[in-house]
């Protein structure tokens, strides 16, 4: 009763405010207030403020919400379990390799998080010698 009065004198103590805001030619800024100073209304003729006071003082309320919480903190749990299993399985060559050409080599299937280093200068360029001597270059 009391939560219900409360809220019923700030959505008329708004609605002053806002009537002030549109006298003074602030139309946009009255009509926000007045939206604003509504919600409060809205919410005791809903019956939700009547619900959140019961639900506030409901050790069985609480009880439920620790029960939510212990049900989250399983599911995420289990879900960093699943990714660091996954990770191993990845990194040790299990059953879900990633898709690499059949003729690739093996340091091209690792998984390295370092950059590869500079070519050496004496590399073999013969294909891009012979690309160029076809185009005559």
């Amino acid at each position: 009763m009391l939560a219900e009065t409360i809220c019923s004198a700030v959505s008329a103590a708004g609605l002053g405010i806002a009537a002030i805001t549109a006298y003074r030619k602030k139309f946009l800024s009255a009509a926000r207030i007045a939206a604003y100073s509504l919600v409060p209304l809205g919410l005791v003729m809903t019956g939700a403020v009547e619900w959140l006071v019961d639900t506030a003082f409901s050790p069985v309320a609480w009880a439920g919400f620790g029960v939510l919480g212990v049900a989250w903190l399983l599911f995420m749990s289990t879900r960093a379990v699943e990714r660091r299993r996954a990770g191993r399985e990845v990194t040790a060559g299990g059953a879900e390799q990633r898709a690499v050409a059949p003729a690739a080599s093996a340091p091209s299937r690792a998984v390295t998080s370092k950059p590869k280093a500079a070519q050496p200068a004496g590399e073999d360029f013969s294909d891009i010698e012979a690309i160029l001597k076809k185009h005559g270059i």
